[in-house]
């Protein structure tokens, strides 16, 4: 099975700017770096950031030497913050570690941040040539419609994990790596799978059965709760506006922000919501909301606007033409158009 799968990737090779050709030796910065990009993102909104961060920073020794702010400005939209954090990280590891080599065995690799299991197995195998199983979601559904397994994800985990390790093979083990995730991406994937194009199908019980689609079963995920908070939109007399650095630990750590309140699950009223105001000042309450969806929250939030007169501790004053050159997530660039929308 794995040679008719290797085959099927050799007329089928996708191109992708982080890959090397065939016969080429993966560079380890490029495997590493695209797959901490592409951990819960797409290989679309991934390709322009992976682009610029190669252009900016073209190997391990650029990356760790720049500042850790240019890095989350660069980073800003892709989401999952605390990747950009644990990127700049390991770059340094790597260099004050390993002499500014990325260490090639999966032990040596998960001692380094950001690097779990799945990334330490995609760049022994990717990069390295090592026999390793690398298991995302993609494959899991392989695996889960191959062998028809009923037991729902993530229970199903360990014995998905089992069957894709007994299918891996020694040799080209990159290329395999990269054959079975590209299978589920292109082929298997989780809606409308193009059964008849894929080289597993004479070998695949879901297939036979005609019920593809309803592996991999899943635990229902629970309601993502909605919090609420206030953005207080604060300027200075001469129009620059007020950022603060959130806390390194915790959603958005690191990143820059308008500054909000605490998220909790009752909406703020007008009078606390000025009373938990950074700093005092006449507030006005700006109409409209603003909503953006984390992976496990619904984040609403309310705007206030206010002048102040000096510069507040812990905070700094950008012009607004100049905000994109901050790192300011995606909710707060959200803040960002709204405030500027209603005149403020």
């Amino acid at each position: 099975m794995p040679a008719e799968l290797l085959a099927w990737y050799d007329r089928h090779r996708r191109v992708l700017p982080w890959r090397a050709r065939p016969g080429e030796v993966a560079d380890p910065y490029r495997v590493w770096l695209s797959e901490i990009m592409l951990q819960q993102t797409t290989v679309a909104a991934v390709a322009p950031y992976f682009a610029n961060f190669l252009q900016r920073w073209p190997d391990v020794t650029a990356l760790a030497a720049a500042p850790l702010d240019d890095v989350l400005t660069a980073w800003a939209g892709l989401g999952y913050y605390a990747r950009a954090r644990n990127l700049h990280k390991c770059a340094q590891a790597v260099m004050r570690d390993f002499g500014g080599e990325f260490p090639n065995t999966e032990a040596e690799l998960l001692k380094l941040p950001g690097i779990g299991g799945y990334t330490a197995a995609a760049i022994a195998a990717i990069a390295f040539g090592r026999r390793a199983v690398v298991m995302d979601g993609n494959v899991e559904r392989v695996m889960a419609r191959l062998h028809r397994i009923a037991t729902p994800l993530p229970a199903a985990k360990p014995e998905l994990r089992a069957l894709a390790d007994a299918l891996t093979p020694e040799a080209r083990a990159g290329d395999y790596a990269q054959a079975v995730m590209d299978l589920g991406a292109t082929i298997c994937t989780p809606r409308k799978p193009r059964c008849a194009l894929c080289p597993w199908r004479g070998d695949c019980a879901a297939f036979r059965a005609g019920d593809a689609e309803d592996y991999p079963r899943k635990t229902p995920k629970p309601d993502r709760p909605v919090l609420h908070a206030v953005a207080y939109w604060m300027t200075l007399p001469d129009g620059t506006v007020l950022l603060r650095r959130r806390p390194e630990q915790g959603l958005l750590g690191g990143m820059m922000e308008i500054p909000t309140n605490t998220w909790r699950p009752e909406p703020w009223g007008l009078d606390e919501a000025r009373d938990a105001a950074p700093v005092a000042a006449k507030w006005r309450d700006l109409p409209g909301k603003v909503r953006h969806v984390f992976t496990h929250i619904d984040l609403r939030l309310t705007l206030l606007g206010g002048v102040v007169q000096k510069i507040p501790a812990g905070m700094i004053a950008a012009p607004l033409d100049k905000l994109g050159d901050y790192a300011l997530p995606s909710v707060m660039r959200k803040i960002v158009n709204a405030a500027v929308r209603r005149g403020e």
